[in-house]
């Protein structure tokens, strides 16, 4: 493919995520203050957009409790930091089983909820933007499956859109991308439509060279589009992204290390992200430009 340099960049900042890594670093945020003030450190290092996931302040462990969400919306648009806020929908899709003999029940670990569940913190805190998970796919975990049927997504994607959402697709292989693209075309995800390559999560896409630039060459011309790797490959997908034409992402939900020995704050890693950007001889956009490019308008939450 020719060399197509993105010379406008948007950063994106997952502050959190939802995996076990709330002991593995003092840096990982767990109470809805912690998570906005690491996000409204991140945008003021240069992240346009905050992706956000809470977390049980106590445990540290993932939830789905909307009184969370909705302080964590709070907070971060009473500050007089200016971002883009991006919530994930990722949530309440977590198929667990007991082993390889007993594959008639789900585990009492599973988390399957319905679409109006997994959707409701965003009806509610009206974000500008939220994840949609276009795949079922394996983890790296013996037992566990995300799972996200065709019906599934498209009941989602609907509730998103009527409640005002912009959408950002979250591809981790070829196939969710081929999913998106049909859903797109049926107008189940309007225009304009982000999608977010999702590298090097196994069992997903992995991320060599090869794999990335077949996902990018399968993105439509007319997306904006988004990608990242996980752990140590997280800065070097900051500059694969931009010379492929796309935006980047960095964060701890990805990554703990700014460097070998060395845990990374959120803001730290954005700066590593924009200095690697504006290395490259590209500019990196605020949280305005990223609104009018994907004609979104930042909201307060409904009404308590």
């Amino acid at each position: 493919m020719p060399l197509e340099m993105n010379r406008d960049v948007f950063i994106t900042c997952a502050v959190t995520g939802s995996g076990a890594t709330q002991d593995r670093s003092p840096h990982v945020p767990r109470s809805p203050k912690e998570i906005a003030d690491s996000a409204i450190a991140a945008a003021r290092a240069g992240a346009a957009v905050v992706h956000c996931h809470v977390r049980d302040p106590e445990t540290g462990k993932p939830s789905r409790d909307r009184a969370l969400y909705r302080e964590l919306t709070e907070r971060i648009r009473d500050s007089d930091t200016d971002v883009v806020l991006n919530l994930t929908a990722g949530m309440g899709g977590d198929l667990m089983f007991d082993g390889t003999e007993n594959m008639g029940a789900m585990a009492a670990t599973s988390d399957m909820i319905g679409a109006e569940a997994r959707v409701a913190h965003v009806v509610e805190c009206r974000p500008e933007l939220c994840t949609l998970d276009c795949g079922t796919m394996n983890f790296n975990e013996a037992d566990y499956v995300m799972v996200n049927t065709p019906g599934m997504l498209r009941d989602m994607a609907t509730r998103m859109a009527a409640s005002g959402v912009r959408i950002e697709i979250e591809a981790f292989d070829t196939g969710h991308l081929w999913l998106a693209k049909q859903l797109a075309f049926e107008g189940v995800i309007p225009d304009p439509v982000l999608v977010q390559l999702c590298m090097g999560v196994p069992w997903g896409a992995p991320d060599d060279l090869n794999t990335f630039l077949a996902m990018v060459n399968n993105v439509p011309k007319d997306w904006n589009w988004s990608a990242f790797a996980l752990g140590r490959n997280q800065m070097a997908y900051v500059a694969a992204s931009v010379l492929a034409g796309g935006n980047v992402r960095v964060g701890l939900e990805d990554n703990l290390w700014l460097e070998k020995g060395v845990l990374a704050t959120n803001a730290q890693l954005v700066e590593r992200a924009a200095g690697i950007i504006t290395g490259l001889g590209a500019r990196v956009v605020g949280p305005d430009e990223v609104r009018k490019r994907l004609k979104v308008e930042k909201r307060a939450p409904l009404s308590a």
